[in-house]
């Protein structure tokens, strides 16, 4: 509920119905990928020609920056760019410069595969970019290669967090996602080459994301399970939460070489502590990465709705959020998709 009637203006609190603040706004700035992880975009459902949103179709970044201001007056203090991937939007130290001019945000931060980092982290933390967080499922390169596609390069991604570290966009964060009898062999061997260099490496249990992954139970390597096999390498032990809301179960090594987050959707939902909304490519507002279908902004916006009535638009969207669907899973319909759901390149992961 809104807890005082404000103009747009001015910070507004608005809780959805089981209580919780709208504190953190995704936005996914592009549908495009050039990495066809399979477990997000494989490509036999995105082959090399297929029609992603047309630039006219999304939302352009004055139309972000407008909204943006919108959910800060709404309570929102954390931004995170996402994709698809984020790099590919072209001048995006632009939306970056102009999103760090809202006052009332404390956080601007940015998801990618890394590729493309060297070579713009400089001009983004320039304009004004706190952090950055990127995906990385392993250092062998066959495994690589497996999970992001045939695309990329793994030795790209590296230089892309050297040039971060250097430039200032930290702490950052390296997101694993493991899929057991893929890849969670090889998590001792990435945790161990970033040990004591200050970036956090967050281990994330496979999820039923979208449509198109073919998702199993029988996939997930529950989180409990990788720390115990963490635990007979290397001390470590819990750490509190950096802020409410926080999705990782944090852990550090106790020879202080840094720490650890697991992030256990499947296995130990965080619903009930979820603060996020999600702003997809084509201005659809979304309440639950898990979600059916979003609340279109984008047709009001360019149809002349004022920030009154925007405003109102969102906040009605929240107060009337319930998600709570990975605490709700049920395996056998998430792995015979009976549900839809929208696809993760849209809305951010």
């Amino acid at each position: 509920m809104l807890t005082r009637t404000q103009s747009p203006l001015e910070t507004q609190t608005v809780t959805d119905r089981l209580g919780r603040h709208l504190h953190d706004l995704r936005i996914s700035v592009i549908d495009r990928c050039n990495f066809r992880c399979p477990y997000c975009m494989p490509e036999e459902d995105y082959p090399e020609h297929h029609q992603f949103f047309r630039p006219e179709e999304r939302l352009s970044y004055e139309e972000i920056i407008r909204l943006t201001r919108l959910f800060a007056g709404l309570g929102v203090k954390k931004v995170r760019i996402t994709g698809g991937e984020p790099l590919l939007r072209k001048k995006l130290d632009g939306l970056i410069s102009e999103l760090s001019r809202i006052d009332t945000l404390e956080d601007i931060a940015l998801t990618t595969n890394g590729v493309l980092l060297a070579a713009q982290a400089e001009a983004l933390h320039a304009a004004g970019l706190h952090r950055v967080t990127v995906s990385l499922d392993s250092l062998d390169d066959e495994i690589f290669s497996r999970m992001n596609g045939g695309r990329g390069n793994k030795d790209r991604v590296l230089e892309g967090i050297i040039r971060a570290r250097e430039v200032g966009l930290t702490p950052i964060k390296v997101n694993v996602v493991v899929q057991k009898g893929l890849n969670d062999n090889t998590v001792l061997d990435l945790l161990d080459y970033f040990r004591g260099t200050g970036v956090i490496v967050r281990l994330i249990e496979y999820m039923d994301v979208g449509n198109r992954n073919h998702w199993q139970a029988s996939q997930v390597v529950p989180s409990r399970d990788l720390l115990a096999s963490i635990k007979q390498r290397w001390p470590v032990r819990a750490i509190n939460q950096n802020y409410p809301g926080e999705v990782a179960n944090r852990y550090a090594y106790e020879d202080g070489q840094g720490e650890i987050g697991f992030i256990s959707s499947v296995t130990e939902p965080f619903c009930r502590g979820c603060t996020r909304a999600r702003l997809s490519t084509n201005g659809e507002l979304y309440t639950c990465l898990f979600a059916g279908k979003g609340t279109d902004l984008l047709g009001p916006m360019r149809a002349g709705a004022d920030d009154e009535k925007l405003l109102q638009l969102i906040s009605n969207v929240w107060t009337g959020r319930s998600d709570r669907y990975s605490e709700d899973r049920d395996p056998g319909e998430a792995e015979h998709h009976v549900l839809h759901k929208v696809e993760m390149y849209q809305v951010g992961g």
